[in-house]
């Protein structure tokens, strides 16, 4: 009896978790008249999916892009002007920072075009088309040849296919795999490449709460900065260029300021860069228990080290601002991970998930000789896999978190060209190549700091790998006689006698330095040492069990869509163009906590008078006094200014920068970040707990007319 009723609580559990929510999806604009729209209506869409996305008029896609490499944007005026998230662009804002202009703590804003600030090297991309290739890339390719023919044959046809779709244009373009590989589509795209910083809150407000708030709810940050695309006169995309004109807009979002309320339907529209939602049990166990905890432990460490040194000098905070943020964002978002799955159950819900599946495979004898075999490989290669991955990990975190470990490596393609006897001409260009990135390089370098990484990281990376597995190097430090273990002692040596740990000094050594002279520095030589072992001994095992591990994954994402017919499925996010929908809604994280679906500046000035870190929670002078006077304009709701709010949307990195509409298509919000108990949702949503989290576009009017006195620039947008 006992058994019978442990089976169906088991089925009860698969079943649930074969139940797909309204809330869950990442889903592919092409696709949603298919596959969501009737839905999305029911839920308060108001639009056509054909507004949402188009290829034969103008649609909604068309003012949403690509910010950089990372994040996503939208247009908000017919003059191009973008708007993305003030982490997005914290990294530019840094590099027009200095002590004398301290646009970190003070914020920019630019008064007229002409004030805009140049970015070179950003750049924004827009996607032109999405078009199912899947026949035309897998039409050679045989379940049972192996790994390798399989993949030289769909490289070769991906190849063929971009040459096509781009050829007698400027239009750039990728084929991306989706369903694990079971299909693939072209997508065209369009670059920028003059883009213009217009206007960033201050630190203060942009980041407000810092790495404490930092995958939070509540959360108080307005988490915004403007940019503004330009391009030659006829239009065209074009490197700057003082002729270039203010892009002409192809679509740009209306900008409500009506709000919004518990229950109203939102959707977000964007870039999100990648999930896992179909992993087995196994797959999320090895997460769980080895590729998250190997890095949270190594990023810890460098954290304390970078913030202890940032909170003594401002020219330091300045330099790392952009860096400690990027450690700083991974460590929290995996540690919160980590606790969301355990708490939800994610692995005793999948393992019921693939009780159900093996129940319906072992039922039908087609299914049974195709994928019974699925997951007791998947189970023994992730045993294989287990202890290769943790030093892959334990590599990637712990030597290349060295800067001057990932900064000597840059000069493989100076030393390959002198190795293999290459002109003086081609020599003398690769050395100016990295002349000019160790410019870059030293601006933002304190050897102190690096130094002291070093020798913890490499000390972490010695204690945690087996010594029969660590690098040459590593083993003499602990065992010769001149070291003795002594982490610290080899660390400084390296630092004193390399010619690549302060700028003017590099400059001067590689002027005229030669290859032997080059291979004898000591900087080089570890670099040498610790990527040798790395792509000798680490590297290859690692991609094999893993090529063999996608394959089986490629083959269990084709079965579940078989068996799980019932199922909709949506293809992991994989940094394309993506839409998701939900509600406006709050949550309750533990017994006896409930949160609301909003925040107030009233929270903010709570948190700023409260909290014990200093430094933590510093309100600009001037948004206290506006917040002593109510003085909130047209932007306030009942007496509050309201800063951010949830919605119940399934979102992920890349997804940063995203706006927010409602069902009208009007821009309500801008996305910046996840809830901790929801950053799960990478590997396995839960409805209950995962939020995502908005900067309420009224917050940001209030802030560019208000605080900035940067009204001008509304008078681009076309508010409703």
């Amino acid at each position: 009896m006992k058994m019978i009723k442990h089976y169906l609580l088991f089925l009860l559990v698969a079943l649930s978790v074969l139940k797909l929510r309204a809330d869950e999806g990442i889903w592919l604009p092409m696709l949603l008249e298919q596959l969501n729209e009737q839905e999305m209506k029911t839920m308060g869409l108001k639009i056509t999916a054909e507004d949402i996305y188009s290829i034969n008029h103008s649609s909604m896609k068309d003012g949403i892009l690509l910010f950089g490499t990372g994040c996503t944007g939208s247009l908000i005026s017919p003059e191009g002007l973008l708007i993305t998230n003030h982490h997005c662009g914290l990294s530019l804002i840094q590099k027009h920072s200095s002590l004398e202009h301290d646009y970190l703590k003070q914020g920019f804003w630019a008064m007229n075009k002409a004030e805009e600030l140049l970015n070179p090297g950003l750049t924004v991309t827009f996607i032109v088309r999405m078009e199912d290739v899947s026949e035309r890339v897998l039409a050679e390719v045989g379940e049972e040849m192996a790994l390798t023919e399989k993949k030289a044959i769909i490289d070769a046809r991906i190849k063929e296919i971009i040459a096509e779709a781009t050829e007698g244009t400027h239009y750039e373009a990728v084929v991306k795999p989706f369903y694990q590989g079971n299909e693939y589509y072209l997508i065209v795209s369009e670059k920028y490449l003059d883009v213009r910083l217009v206007g960033a809150p201050p630190n203060g407000i942009g980041s407000y709460g810092g790495d404490v708030d930092n995958w939070m709810w509540p959360r108080h940050s307005g988490d915004f900065s403007l940019f503004r695309i330009y391009t030659a006169p006829d239009g065209s995309p074009a490197p700057y260029s003082p002729q270039n004109v203010p892009m002409k807009s192809r679509y740009f979002f209306p900008v409500s300021t009506q709000g919004v309320k518990e229950g109203d339907f939102a959707m977000i529209y964007g870039f999100p860069y990648r999930t896992q939602e179909y992993l087995s049990s196994y797959g999320i166990q090895y997460v769980e228990e080895v590729e998250h905890p190997s890095r949270i432990a190594l990023r810890h460490e460098r954290l304390r080290i970078i913030d202890r040194e940032m909170s003594k000098s401002d020219k330091v905070r300045i330099q790392y601002a952009s860096k400690q943020s990027g450690i700083a964002n991974g460590y929290k978002k995996w540690q919160g991970a980590v606790r969301g799955l355990r708490r939800a159950g994610a692995v005793s819900k999948k393992q019921a998930y693939e009780a159900e599946f093996m129940r319906r495979v072992s039922g039908k004898e087609e299914w049974r000789a195709k994928y019974s075999h699925i997951l007791p490989e998947l189970k023994s290669l992730y045993q294989q896999f287990r202890p290769v991955a943790r030093h892959f990990w334990y590599f990637q975190e712990a030597a290349y978190a060295i800067e001057l470990i990932d900064f000597a490596a840059e000069l493989g393609e100076l030393t390959a060209l002198m190795q293999g006897g290459a002109s003086e001409a081609a020599i003398a260009d690769a050395r100016s190549k990295a002349l000019r990135r160790a410019k870059g390089f030293f601006n933002n370098y304190e050897p102190k700091i690096d130094r002291e990484i070093m020798a913890v990281m490499l000390r972490m990376y010695a204690d945690s790998i087996p010594a029969s597995q660590q690098p040459e190097v590593l083993r003499e430090i602990v065992n010769s006689k001149k070291y003795q273990g002594d982490f610290e002692l080899f660390a400084q040596e390296v630092f004193t006698e390399s010619a690549f740990t302060n700028g003017r000094s590099f400059e001067s050594f590689l002027t005229n330095a030669d290859l032997r002279q080059i291979e004898k520095d000591p900087a080089y030589q570890l670099m040498a040492q610790l990527v040798s072992h790395y792509y000798s001994h680490i590297l290859p095992p690692f991609q094999q069990l893993k090529a063999q591990i996608d394959e089986l994954n490629r083959l269990y994402m084709q079965a579940q869509r078989e068996v799980f017919s019932e199922k909709r499925f949506y293809p992991d996010a994989n940094f394309s163009l993506r839409l998701t929908y939900g509600k406006v809604q709050g949550y309750q994280p533990r017994d006896a906590v409930v949160y609301r679906y909003y925040t107030t500046l009233s929270g903010a000035i709570d948190k700023y008078r409260n909290h014990p870190e200093k430094g933590v929670y510093d309100l600009p002078e001037r948004l206290m006094q506006l917040y002593q006077d109510k003085d909130y304009g047209p932007y306030g709701q009942e007496g509050e200014m309201r800063i951010g709010f949830i919605t119940t949307t399934h979102t992920t990195g890349g997804n940063s920068g995203s706006p927010v509409f409602d069902g009208e298509g009007r821009l309500i919000g801008l996305y910046f970040d996840r809830n901790w108990e929801g950053t799960m949702s990478d590997i396995f949503y839960d409805p209950e707990q995962c939020r995502g989290i908005s900067v309420d576009i009224r917050y940001i009017l209030f802030l560019i007319d208000k605080y900035a006195g940067a009204g001008y620039l509304l008078n681009e947008m076309k508010l409703e």
